[in-house]
């Protein structure tokens, strides 16, 4: 029996070659052996045959040989499955292998087509926006091109009308001329000497006098109807209750005997427009105080810190000034010796606190205060002795060597440490008042310093009807200042020359365009040339504006445009109407500039730096292109990024990049001031790095040089270069500056205050003060604060404006914002929370100054919660604060956010006004309440909501004569705004008279010489002009010139004037020797002024001995005698001391009844006032003939038939109402209400009131329907007023001493009678 071998052929014993049927390997054939499996029918087959061959019992014995066949075949079929499973698994995975290849072959293929679909999507969409570009640039050539000949063609009209209309006049001038010597040479041969009279009213006088005064670019005092010089940048808040107080006005004459006035005037003019009128006290709007003090004085420094420190801070604040007081605790004394000496500069006052023993480390800084003091600050020594202890020999010496110079006030106190503490807040307090703000205002702790104080000083008082803010005018002084301030000019003598031919190249000419990039310098080239402008053209008027940070207030046009137009208007001695609304200041600007350009004797160049800044600075400066007037230049700066295109055609002067020797001569300065040595290996990597354009620039440069200067000889230059080097830009490069700051601190907390302390800066409007700070932050300390500020000031990020910390750079706020704030609005958010939430409180505390006036609007309107926008602008005393500094503008924004139109805002405000009334008692409040009435019928007639803002007007004007009396000047303030009103709305009759009675009060208070008569004569010209009244207008210009010629001879600011004239007095009493009236006049002129200050115990000394020197010098019965008895007598009323005053009134009455005419204003005054006191003293019958006399005074100064007199008889009247004589009243009342209808019409309030007394009058006489009929009438009158303002004004007030019908019974009696 054969085995399964047998049964297979396997075909020559030779494997077949089987092809890869899945292309595994890329189509390779591979050779496989391979058994054939035997077919079964076969098999079987054989089987059969056996078992036929042999039958019977063959079958059971191959049974095993069928088993083993039956194996064979299973192993045979299992392995030729292996077999076929190996075949399949080679055959996948070659498959598979195949399939990986394939797939990244596709894959790389993909991502090259889609890189090449990318590359000319790019290429399509540049060169697309290349044909956009080229034709853009097409359509503007062709339009720059049509602009340029139509302005070509316009100028040339305009420059052959100027060239013909100038030789017209020159032949004129020319032919008056000869014409002048023909005269002049008849006159020599007759022998006369010609001269030229000083007092001349020629108009060629007034010319010359104009151009003398021209000069200075601050307020004089005949400047738009102002008084005080506005270089002092201070208010004088001055109440007037004397008649005669600054009576007569003061003609000071030249300080030197040998200087002609007009040359000593032109001198002074010229020297202030370089040098305004500042404190030399004061750093940046800011009495700092820095405190030097022992171990054994530190118990005085904390409490007058903690105690005393608030109250100088409020007392300055309520001035408009910040309060910072400085001090280094022992442990900090060592280590910041820069920083305290920095301190000691900038302080107002340095107070040193002394008991036993001077430690050393303290005589430098005690050297550096009080004996290198070469601006002669205050200073002040605090010494405590003991009973039985002496001072140590370096004490002693030191108070001595200080005591011999006579440098600083010495206390020496013996007492407890809370005394000693008080005396020196005493002390510091008189310090500020006198030496370093000028004011003697001694009894200011008496009162109120919030916001109602603050708001009850008009501001006509200084700046007549303008609105200006000081704060904005010493931010751009200092902005000038810290541009100039750099010693390397940076090859700048090359754009000076392109500068002069500006100036010298003849009219028309465009602006010049300064252009460059951030930080090239642009600011210090235009202050440079500034400066030698003035040195050498002092008759060029230069008017400049440096804009700050965008959306700072130095940013908005509508304030710059303001300033520049008051500024001309200074110069030129115009007093005329400007408007407030933005967009008529913006369009009436060019003819602002041609007509006061006219007046003008010189040339007037008019620069505004970092233009591109201002916001929407095409639309705002169109003025820029239109042809600008002959005698004027303009010359602008911007950055070359963003410079507008219509603006581009200009001539343009482009700083260049730094040479290399610039940047050398830059970096040697930096770091020669530090005494820092750079080889020369370093000086060639510094070369190199400073070659591209923006590793050139000034600004970068100046920072490199300060940060390799900052490491010195203590760290690794290299190093430090090298991290400069990775720096390619202004803002990097800040950045590194930033955080070398950072790792200079001694802890986390002063990293984190620094990092704080800049994020409030950068989110602000307008910066942060230091007193600010430390309020927000309590941990932060005066030394620690100082530290920072000092190393931030001195790598130019931080610096000073207006008392304010802002950045010195636009790349330094962009460099606080990557580094702080990358987080975006959340962040931004919190820091303006924090804000808004300190100056909140501010308000709760019913502390509204300028800085929370500026603040807290601007903040909500960032945050856009329009809510609390809405309800801080319905705080009045924060509108009026932005309203009375001129930001009518901003206040408008404000509004048209939160969503209401004109009308709407008016009626709000009117709303607000009649809730705070009725919460309003006392003089004061009513007298605070007049002004905010007063403010709003301003901003309403500026709106040109003239129905409007009668009312307020006239609430105020009621108000006024109710509360003070109806001569008081407050009152002709109020007459002559109401006037100003009438003559918008064209009523000049009724403005006229208005005018009128304002005049005739402001020449009794002031006298007749007095600039604010000058600005009621000059509001009268124009009424008359405006009716074709020329020769009425002209009587009255020419009063008024006269007025201000002379006084803008005295140049003394008011800030400051008291002590200005006591030292003048001083030299006087010395140089002189005796009494003379001019001394005694002085003496009187010094009383009035400390008695406008509230400090009255002085002003009894001067105004006794003025007296004195009068009776002396004049004799008792002499007028000027009365007057000093006049202005003690009102002191003495002032302090309540009525028996003295009776008895001087009644001295100066008699005085004048015997040397005055019967009708003389001064002894109309002194009647009024005599019969006033006698009323207060209850002495009646002694008052009815001096009321009598005060009508007939008025009859003959007036006539019969002026509202004066009606206000006579009317107070006459209401005294025999008093007097229970109803029967001599109501003739008087009938006769008033007659003269009051005839000059003012049936409807005015003054008649209604005079009908509510008459009522009351008729009620008390039993005839209840005469009465009735009269109150019906005097409330039709009431409802009249009341609809000029939709239903809104009511009144509650008489005018003048008149009898209010409140004050004696209800209307509802009338009304039921009326109904009977």
């Amino acid at each position: 029996m054969g085995t399964a071998s047998s049964l297979v052929s396997p075909a020559g014993g030779v494997g077949e070659v089987i092809e890869d049927t899945y292309g595994g390997g890329g189509g390779e054939a591979c050779e496989i052996p391979v058994e054939v499996k035997p077919k079964a029918r076969l098999l079987r087959g054989s089987l059969r045959r056996v078992g036929a061959s042999r039958p019977g019992g063959l079958i059971g014995a191959s049974f095993k040989s069928t088993a083993s066949v039956q194996e064979l075949e299973c192993v045979a079929e299992y392995e030729r499955l292996k077999k076929e499973y190996e075949i399949f698994r080679v055959s996948k995975n070659n498959e598979v292998a195949s399939m990986v290849k394939k797939e990244a072959k596709l894959d790389r293929e993909n991502k090259r087509l889609r890189a090449e679909l990318q590359a000319l999507q790019k290429t399509y969409q540049k060169i697309l926006r290349e044909k956009e570009s080229a034709l853009e640039a097409k359509y503007q050539a062709m339009e720059r091109a049509a602009t340029f000949e139509h302005d070509r063609d316009k100028v040339k009209r305009q420059f052959k009308i100027f060239r013909e209309t100038k030789e017209n006049e020159i032949q004129d001038l020319l032919r008056a001329k000869r014409e002048l010597e023909a005269k002049l040479q008849r006159l020599q041969a007759q022998g006369i000497h010609v001269f030229d009279p000083e007092e001349s009213d020629s108009d060629d006088n007034c010319t010359d006098v104009t151009a003398t005064g021209a000069q200075s670019e601050y307020w004089n005092g005949g400047a738009l109807g102002s008084e005080p010089s506005m270089g002092s940048m201070m208010q004088l808040q001055q109440s007037f209750r004397g008649p005669e107080f600054a009576h007569s006005s003061i003609d000071v004459e030249g300080p030197f005997a040998n200087i002609n006035r007009d040359d000593w005037d032109a001198a002074v003019a010229s020297l202030l427009q370089v040098t305004p009128l500042f404190s030399h006290s004061l750093w940046s709007n800011t009495v700092r105080c820095f405190i030097v003090g022992t171990d054994e004085t530190q118990p005085e420094v904390d409490i007058f810190i903690r105690n005393y420190s608030p109250k100088l801070q409020r007392v300055c604040e309520t001035m408009g000034y910040f309060f910072q007081v400085v001090h280094f605790s022992a442990e900090n004394e060592r280590p910041l010796k820069d920083v305290r000496k920095w301190e000691i500069e900038k302080s107002s006052l340095v107070i040193l606190l002394l008991h036993l023993t001077l430690p050393s480390c303290l005589l430098e800084d005690c050297e550096e205060a009080f004996l290198r003091n070469p601006e002669e600050k205050p200073r002040l020594i605090y010494h405590r002795k003991e009973d039985g202890r002496v001072s140590s020999v370096s004490v002693q010496q030191l108070i001595e060597q200080i005591s011999y110079m006579n440098k600083a006030k010495v206390i020496d106190h013996i007492g407890g440490v809370e005394e000693g503490a008080y005396e020196i807040y005493t002390c510091v307090e008189k310090i500020i008042k006198q030496d370093i703000l000028g004011c003697e205002m001694t009894e200011l702790e008496g009162k109120d310093l919030g916001n109602k104080e603050e708001s009850t000083a008009p501001e006509e008082e200084v700046f007549g009807d303008v609105l200006w803010d000081a704060h904005d005018e010493q931010e751009q002084m200092e902005a000038f200042q810290q541009a100039s301030n750099s010693t390397c000019e940076l090859g700048f003598e090359k754009y000076f020359e392109r500068l002069n031919d500006l100036v010298a190249a003849p009219a028309p000419i465009p602006p010049l365009l300064v252009s460059g990039g951030p930080g090239s310098g642009k600011s210090l080239l235009l202050s440079k040339w500034i400066q030698l402008q003035q040195k050498h053209s002092p008759n060029t008027l230069i008017l400049y504006h440096f804009v700050g940070r965008p959306m700072s207030t130095s940013s908005e046009s509508a304030l710059i445009i303001k300033r520049l137009t008051l500024k001309l208007m200074q110069h030129s001695w115009l007093v005329s109407p400007l408007t407030l609304d933005p967009a008529k200041l913006l369009e009436e600007f060019p003819r602002w500039l041609e007509k006061l350009s006219a007046r003008h004797q010189g040339s007037i160049i008019i620069i505004i730096d970092s233009i591109d800044q201002i916001q929407q600075a095409e639309k705002h400066m169109k003025w820029l292109i239109d042809p600008l007037p002959v005698n004027v230049r303009v010359i602008v700066s911007v950055n070359v990024e963003t410079c507008p295109q219509a603006w581009r055609l200009w001539p343009t002067l482009h700083l260049d990049p730094l040479n290399s020797k610039d940047v050398k001569s830059l970096i040697s300065a930096e770091c020669n001031s530090a005494n820092v040595k750079l080889t020369k290996e370093q000086e060639k990597k510094l070369e190199r790095h400073c070659r591209s354009a923006t590793t050139c620039n000034a600004l970068y440069v100046t920072l490199l040089g300060k940060t390799i200067a900052c490491v010195g000889n203590t760290g690794n230059i290299d190093e430090t270069l090298q991290q400069c080097f990775q720096c390619q830009d202004t803002v990097s490069l800040y950045r590194l500056v930033l955080r070398s700051i950072q790792e200079s601190l001694r802890s986390d907390k002063e990293k984190y205050l620094l990092k704080e302390m800049l994020c409030v800066i950068g989110v602000s409007h307008n910066g942060v003060s230091e007193s600010e700070l430390m309020e927000l932050y309590p941990e932060l300390s005066s030394a620690v604060l100082a530290s920072l500020v000092h190393s931030l000031h001195k790598m130019c990020l931080l610096t000073y404006g207006c008392g304010l910390l802002k950045f010195q750079h636009l790349q330094a706020w962009e460099m606080v914002r990557l580094e702080y704030m990358e987080e975006g609005e959340n962040v931004i958010s919190a820091y303006r929370q924090k804000l808004v939430e300190y100056f909140t409180i501010q308000l709760s505390q019913d502390r509204v100054t300028w800085r929370s006036a500026d603040e807290l609007p601007w903040l909500f309107q960032q945050q856009g919660d329009k809510q609390k926008l809405h309800k801080c602008l319905l705080n009045l005393f924060v509108s009026q604060n932005l309203y009375k500094r001129g930001h009518f503008a901003e206040l408008l924004s404000y509004w048209q956010l939160v969503g209401k139109d004109k009308s709407s805002m008016a009626a709000e405000y009117f709303d607000s006004l009649k809730e705070y009334e009725k919460s309003c008692e006392g003089e004061e409040s009513m007298i605070c309440l007049a002004d905010l009435y007063e403010t709003l019928g301003r901003f309403l007639k500026d709106l040109g909501l003239l129905s409007q803002a009668v009312a307020p007007l006239q609430r105020s004007l009621e108000i006024r004569e109710t509360a003070l009396d109806p001569d008081h000047p407050r009152v002709a303030q109020s007459l002559h705004q109401l006037a100003g009103v009438y003559v918008q709305w064209k009523k000049f009759g009724n403005a006229e008279q208005l005018y009128k009675q304002a005049l005739e009060i402001s020449e009794n208070a002031y006298g007749a010489e007095h600039p604010r008569v000058a600005r009621e004569l000059d509001a009268l010209a124009t009424l008359y002009q405006k009716q074709n009244k020329y020769e009425q207008a002209e009587q009255l210009r020419k009063k008024s010139f006269k007025i201000r010629q002379k006084a803008a001879r005295q140049k003394g600011s008011l800030c400051g004037f008291a002590l200005l004239r006591q030292r003048a007095l001083q030299l006087e009493e010395l140089t002189l020797g005796k009494d003379t009236p001019d001394n005694a006049r002085t003496l009187n002129e010094l009383g009035v002024l400390y008695y406008l200050q509230n400090n009255l115990e002085t002003a009894e000394l001067f105004l006794k001995r003025s007296l004195e020197m009068r009776e002396r010098v004049l004799g008792p019965d002499h007028p000027d005698c009365a007057q000093s008895l006049n202005n003690l007598a009102a002191l003495y009323n002032e302090k309540k001391h009525y028996d003295k005053a009776e008895e001087l009134y009644e001295k100066a009455l008699d005085i004048r009844r015997r040397a005055l005419a019967p009708d003389h204003p001064s002894l109309a005054y002194t009647v009024k006032h005599l019969a006033v006191l006698y009323k207060k003293m209850g002495k009646l019958d002694k008052a009815v003939p001096l009321y009598e006399l005060a009508v007939e005074i008025r009859q003959k100064s007036f006539g019969p038939k002026h509202p004066s007199v009606a206000t006579a008889l009317v107070n006459l009247a209401v005294l025999y109402c008093q007097m229970k004589k109803q029967t001599e009243a109501l003739p008087l009342y009938e006769r008033a209400l007659k003269i009051y209808e005839d000059s003012f019409g049936h409807m005015h309030p003054r008649v209604g009131e005079t009908l509510k007394n008459l009522a009351v009058l008729s009620y008390e006489g039993g005839d209840f329907e005469k009465a009735a009929e009269l109150y019906k009438r005097a409330m039709e009158i009431k409802e009249a007023e009341t609809l000029l303002i939709g239903g809104r004004a009511t009144s509650r007030h008489s005018s003048g001493d008149t009898f209010s019908l409140k004050s004696a019974l209800s209307p509802n009696i009338f009304l039921e009678h009326g109904q009977r």
